[in-house]
């Protein structure tokens, strides 16, 4: 008769193994995007394909399509995971700062920590500004867009307390613009090139905030009421009994106009 713990000991196997399937199947996963990631830089989304990224991955054909069914489907799939980072990382890097914070501390800590992602994920630009991307993935880029525009207005704001918000906007765009343009230079060198490449992004978007931040850190001056209930201006008095207007007591060496004839 089968001993008691022996059963236990087999039904604890048995509901094991579905994990153990998951979890090989989960690495497998990884490896095939690890792959495609390497392949989607190297030729770009439309060159890739299915083959390639097997061959890339040390799997056959077959073994792909039992994970997934084209090459669209993975780069969907690293692309979602691939946002969820993302948006993990502009949450830190643009997260508000404190009273004081010297503007060139927070430019440095938020392009620092973009670099960072894009330079651990390349493929993220290469699939986000591909010219021939996903429908989805092209979606997931314009929400990504304009959650990450709304966030660089929210730091913006702090150092331009006083600016119209269109202007504030307007200002954020052109950072984000800027950052893009140079981020394509950036993942294009390496080592101390790379570096120096960043460092002259941290400096052009500095240049460009330093007057903005100035002109908006303080309230505008408040200017005289006008239109209908305003105030009128203070005229002296005139007629019968009215003190005369004060002239300018005349500098020894002048003459005045009363005496000349």
């Amino acid at each position: 008769m089968p001993d008691k713990t022996d059963n236990q000991g087999k039904e604890a196997a048995a509901a094991d193994r579905p994990r153990r399937r998951q979890a090989r199947g989960e690495r497998r996963i990884a490896q095939l995007l690890q792959a495609a990631a390497a392949v989607f830089c190297t030729t770009g989304y439309t060159a890739a394909s299915t083959n390639a990224i097997a061959r890339e991955a040390g799997v056959s054909p077959g073994t792909l399509y039992q994970f997934f069914p084209n090459k669209e489907a993975i780069a969907i799939e690293l692309g979602d995971r691939l946002v969820h980072e993302m948006r993990e990382t502009y949450g830190e890097a643009l997260a508000p700062v404190g009273p004081g914070t010297p503007l060139e501390e927070a430019v440095a800590a938020a392009v620092d920590r973009f670099i960072d992602f894009n330079c651990r994920h390349p493929v993220f630009f290469a699939l986000m500004h591909g010219p021939d991307v996903p429908g989805r993935i092209a979606e997931e880029h314009d929400a990504l867009h304009a959650t990450l525009l709304s966030r660089v207005e929210s730091l913006l704001s702090s150092f331009m307390p006083h600016a119209p918000r269109a202007d504030v906007r307007r200002t954020a765009d052109v950072c984000l613009s800027v950052y893009k343009a140079a981020l394509e230079l950036v993942l294009a060198h390496e080592g101390a090139e790379r570096d120096a490449y960043v460092r002259e992004l941290k400096d052009v978007l500095v240049r460009y905030l330093r007057p903005l931040t100035e002109t908006h850190a303080v309230a505008p001056a408040a200017t005289p009421a006008t239109g209908p209930g305003a105030e009128p201006a203070a005229t002296p008095a005139t007629g019968p009994g009215a003190e005369p207007a004060a002239t300018p007591a005349a500098t020894p060496g002048t003459t005045s106009l009363r005496n000349t004839p």
